[in-house]
């Protein structure tokens, strides 16, 4: 089986409210694609119906040209964690691990390999889930969705709960994971993470996609920071050029043209440009936190439904 994950127009409603709405994308073996939205924004819910766990209202979702459902012994194929506190609280940790590899029919060594590459020490792993905290809970999870050495994981909010150390250890494995040519599809609420893990990125919010892209695709869409000794007769001679500009809070221009068009109209006019560097991303950070700011304050009429 091919190892993409294939979103075609996926819709999901509940009642009056749209969960997900016309969702579209891949995810390509040999890279980290981040899903980042706002909690609520319908993250979870694609995913859910990707691991054929929740049924689309309409559209569809692949993985390696199939549904879920359709995968002989599927988690050989694909790893999913999508809800870690979700274990059976009264079984250790090994138990829940042994039981997996029976029925996935992998050999119980592989257990214990799965225990210490995601570091629960032989103590840990004897103690009853009840008892572990949320970043133990995330590495059995973890451990568990790699136990059949897929070629495809599905991580939802994995670094939730894990302390600094921990967050820098499943970055590391994921990395390791996509550049062996696996296929990662990863969500999380905070650009941060999503910023240094993926290669490839996808904005959702309000169950719609509202940017796609690579990394330095959408971090380019910050443009260019562009300041002169004349911002007007700057603005003025972009302008002529057939380029627009946006006023930048502590003065100059930010601008979707490259800095070399910028610095070619600048060197024609004879401006004398004190900044010119690529935009910063900043773009991207402002419409999340503009999603962010919609979804919460929209956050009572979804109580109840699903993220």
């Amino acid at each position: 089986m091919d190892d993409m994950i294939t979103v075609e127009n996926l819709t999901k409603r509940y009642g009056d409210h749209t969960a997900v709405d016309d969702v579209s994308f891949t995810c390509a073996p040999g890279q980290v694609t981040g899903f980042l939205g706002p909690n609520g924004a319908g993250k979870s819910t694609t995913m859910r119906i990707i691991a054929g766990l929740t049924p689309p209202t309409s559209g569809s979702a692949t993985v390696g040209g199939k549904s879920y459902r359709e995968i002989p012994n599927p988690a050989t194929q694909v790893g999913v964690l999508l809800d870690a506190s979700a274990q059976h609280a009264g079984r250790t940790g090994a138990e829940i691990l042994r039981l997996s590899a029976m029925t996935l029919g992998v050999p119980r060594s592989r257990v214990d390999e799965m225990l210490e590459m995601v570091s629960l020490t032989p103590t840990e792993a004897d103690r009853r889930v009840r008892n572990y905290s949320l970043g133990m809970r995330q590495r059995l999870g973890i451990a568990n969705a790699l136990l059949g050495d897929p070629h495809i994981l599905i991580l939802d909010e994995p670094a939730n709960g894990l302390d600094p150390a921990g967050i820098h250890w499943m970055r590391t494995l994921l990395r390791d994971y996509a550049n062996r040519g696996g296929t990662v599809l990863l969500s999380s609420h905070l650009l941060h993470e999503i910023e240094i893990i993926a290669d490839e990125i996808l904005v959702i919010g309000q169950g719609r996609i509202v940017a796609q892209g690579t990394k330095s695709e959408l971090l380019a869409a910050g443009g260019t920071r562009v300041r002169s000794l004349d911002d007007s007769a700057l603005a003025t001679a972009l302008g002529s050029a057939g380029i627009d500009v946006t006023p930048s809070d502590d003065g100059g221009f930010t601008t979707a043209a490259s800095p070399e068009d910028v610095g070619r109209v600048a060197a024609a006019t004879g401006i004398v440009l004190v900044e010119l560097r690529p935009g910063d991303g900043a773009q991207l950070e402002e419409m999340f936190l503009q999603l962010t700011a919609q979804t919460q304050r929209e956050q009572p009429v979804l109580q109840g439904a699903p993220s």
